[in-house]
């Protein structure tokens, strides 16, 4: 069996951009704090892409066709308040494990749109385009 690229690849691509994303929101956004040092710091990391991976790729929210430009900002939005709401998820998560604080609803909305971001952008990276028959 072959892989196209459209597929594999792609889910792949997906699962990065979660990963990079709760990587850029931790390090970008002064609302989510940490606990602990070194090792802890990096498990609370990897747990939040980790989650976030997970629940994206149990829940995918977006085309799997070329879609007009209405229909992507309506799936981007819906992806937007997705992230969202696992932010939200795992800053009462992390607060119970100790690893992590989200300070806020803001916060979890901006790292929401940052996890969301990132995973388009690294979706469509290397996509390779539609071609007509």
């Amino acid at each position: 069996m072959s892989d196209t690229g459209t597929g594999t690849s792609t889910g792949v691509r997906r699962r990065l951009g979660a990963l990079a994303g709760a990587g850029i929101a931790v390090a970008a956004l002064p609302g989510i704090t940490l606990e602990g040092d070194g090792a802890d710091a990096f498990l609370a990391v990897v747990m939040a892409g980790l989650v976030i991976a997970v629940l994206t790729q149990l829940i995918h929210i977006g085309p799997s066709a070329p879609v007009p430009a209405p229909a992507l900002l309506a799936f981007a939005a819906a992806g937007f308040v997705q992230d969202s709401l696992i932010w939200w998820l795992l800053s009462w998560l992390g607060e119970e494990m100790g690893l992590m604080r989200v300070e806020g609803f803001g916060t979890i909305l901006l790292a929401g749109l940052i996890t969301r971001t990132s995973i388009l952008v690294l979706s469509l990276i290397g996509a390779s385009p539609a071609t007509a028959d």
